[in-house]
């Protein structure tokens, strides 16, 4: 990914962060259509096409919000190739069905490729972030939700009633009981391999 300027597509990425409802819609009218035919010829229907979508756009959405995801190929190709290949897991998994998974003819390229696999790592790493911060303690958890919001650690410290001191210790401790579980994790270790 490099050093490239941003598409001009990018202004689909600024639409989904900041909430632009007129170029939401375009983004709906303009690419959903050929994911649904894509879906549908690929043993799903249209509510299937739809739900996909949808898990795409807040995929994408997060990317942006989180990641300041910056677009250096066209919207349509990297939204496509992200549907796609989750319709291809997910199809593989409900079915044992043969599905398609015909190359493009030249349509992707390999930036496109790049920051869908970003896309999809990020992904992967924030379900196994959810599932591990599950885990955690109350008071953990209470304190790393604060802390992400961006609240000081004196701030924190007041709201739970405790030391500043305790606060940050107990913050510390619990991103490394995190890191440590991240690490020990099968998901962890199969994105160290890609």
């Amino acid at each position: 990914m490099g050093e490239s300027r941003p598409h001009s597509d990018q202004k689909y990425i600024h639409a989904l962060r900041d909430n632009d409802s007129k170029l939401i819609s375009e983004i709906y009218e303009k690419f959903a259509p050929k994911v649904v035919n894509y879906v549908r010829q690929n043993s799903g229907d249209e509510p299937a096409a739809r739900d996909l979508i949808q898990e795409v756009i807040m995929i994408i959405y997060d990317q942006a919000k989180t990641k300041n995801l910056q677009l250096t190929c066209p919207f349509d190709a990297y939204f496509f190739l992200l549907c796609k290949r989750k319709w291809l897991t997910r199809a593989k998994k409900i079915s044992k069905h043969r599905v398609t998974n015909e190359p493009l003819s030249g349509f992707i390229s390999e930036t496109v490729e790049e920051e869908v696999m970003a896309t999809q790592h990020f992904e992967t790493k924030m379900q196994l972030f959810k599932s591990l911060f599950q885990k955690l303690g109350d008071t953990c958890r209470e304190i790393l939700e604060l802390s992400f919001g961006k609240y000081a650690m004196e701030e924190i410290a007041s709201q739970l009633d405790l030391s500043y001191a305790y606060a940050r210790k107990k913050k510390s401790l619990c991103m490394g009981q995190l890191t440590k579980w991240a690490k020990e994790s099968a998901v962890y270790k199969q994105l160290k391999e890609q």
